[in-house]
């Protein structure tokens, strides 16, 4: 037998050992090939939860999911609140309850001077505010149109003024400064053309009278009267009971009162004074000044 012959019958199966191995490398390849692309495809962003799971940034609140309806917390509400409807509830309160009145009456600061005349100043204003059109503004018509802001304003007027006299209010400056402004309001009241509607305003004075004597009497009393002296109020109340028509006299003698002792401890003080608040002071201190009087009365 020759050795050709038997090299050429060998079966096709045979594969030679170098011929095995390359074809296991070849299929190797083709599997790690699937195999990345599948791992790629399973890595893409669409697909993963973690993303789509991510915490809000720290610092942001989340909104709550069981949301319901329920009251403002206090200090909200009280943000709601204007000027008028903070005072009715307020009062509304300690009208139900006393004890809280007292302790805002004792703890709630002292109103000033400005800010009270503001308030009286709203009364007038919705006093004047509520005249007819038309027709005499001191008719009976008018007074019956605008009696009810009158007694406000009036009421409001009787309720403040205590307030700013002595023991309560210790400085003569500060009442004899509301005294003035509160006068003013009193001479801008219209006379009305019946006689029993005037008799509010004349009492409004009655009380003004009295009280501007009693703080008159106190200021003479400290530092010598020095706020009399110097402060020209002989010439204001002089002017405010010319005002009045004589109304105001009962305090007029309470000033003449002080100035003549005053006057007598410092006879040469008067010789400093201007001549206008010379001229009244004399008629003052010997009883001669009256309504109409010719004294001429420096602005103030």
């Amino acid at each position: 037998m020759h050795p050709t012959a038997d090299a050429n019958n060998l079966s096709p199966a045979v594969l030679s050992p170098s011929s095995a191995m390359s074809s296991r490398k070849r299929k190797a390849e083709d599997d790690g090939s699937s195999g990345g692309d599948d791992e790629r495809m399973s890595a893409s962003p669409s697909a993963s939860p973690a993303i789509s799971s991510r915490p809000p940034p720290r610092g942001m609140k989340r909104m709550r999911t069981n949301v319901s309806g329920r009251p403002l917390p206090l200090p909200r509400l009280l943000e709601t609140l204007n000027a008028d409807e903070m005072r009715n509830l307020l009062q509304s309160i300690c009208q139900r309850h006393p004890d809280i009145g007292n302790e805002v009456v004792s703890t709630a600061p002292r109103p000033s001077i400005q800010s009270t005349l503001e308030v009286l100043a709203k009364y007038e204003a919705a006093f004047q505010a509520a005249f007819p059109f038309g027709g005499r503004s001191s008719s009976d018509y008018a007074y019956n149109r605008v009696r009810q802001q009158l007694a406000e304003l009036l009421d409001s007027l009787k309720d403040f003024t205590p307030h700013f006299l002595p023991p309560y209010e210790q400085q003569p400056a500060t009442s004899l400064a509301f005294l003035d402004g509160a006068t003013d309001i009193i001479h801008r009241l219209p006379d009305w053309d019946t006689y029993q509607h005037n008799r509010p305003k004349q009492e409004a004075y009655e009380e003004m009278a009295k009280a501007w004597a009693i703080v008159i009497r106190e200021a003479a009393k400290k530092a010598g009267g020095i706020q009399l002296q110097y402060g020209g109020w002989d010439q204001k109340v002089a002017k405010h009971n010319e005002a009045s028509g004589g109304k105001m006299q009962e305090a007029v003698n309470e000033l003449r009162g002080g100035l003549g002792w005053m006057a007598a401890d410092t006879p040469s003080s008067a010789a400093s004074g201007p001549p206008d608040a010379m001229s009244i002071r004399q008629q003052l201190l010997s009883g001669h000044y009256a309504i109409g009087s010719p004294a001429r009365i420096g602005a103030w």
